[in-house]
């Protein structure tokens, strides 16, 4: 598991390894990933956006931007969690992201950003 915190909140990210298939004649790797975001602070928090860094060993960083996770921009009480689940295809069995989330605070209406970790992606077979 791979681990952070950021201004009071800790994102924890869990990967696994999903398999293989041919997409346009080409192989392709499929990882998965969980990720709980838990409020360590005494105000709501809510996040509002996310930003990705995806690295493939055999293709250029890619950059992701958008609203939320998954469809949803949780609101997230002290003491409280959100988890997801998402995944991410590679050209080759070893990768990597990171990233972060833009959150708001409704106590202050500081908007700032959480670190999400940097994150391995490797299928087993690749692994020595």
């Amino acid at each position: 598991m791979f681990t952070q915190v950021t201004k009071g909140i800790k994102v924890s990210v869990r990967t696994s390894f999903e398999g293989t298939f041919f997409k346009n004649y080409k192989m392709h790797y499929a990882f998965g990933y969980t990720i709980t975001i838990e409020n360590l602070t005494k105000d709501n928090v809510q996040l509002m956006a996310r930003h990705w860094d995806i690295f493939d060993a055999l293709k250029d960083m890619e950059t992701i931007d958008g609203e939320g996770v998954i469809g949803r921009k949780p609101v997230i009480k002290p003491g409280k969690s959100h988890t997801y689940s998402s995944g991410c295809l590679l050209a080759s069995p070893v990768g990597a992201m990171r990233g972060h989330y833009q959150m708001v605070n409704f106590t202050n209406g500081e908007e700032f950003e959480v670190e999400i970790p940097t994150f391995k992606f490797a299928a087993p077979f690749a692994i020595n």
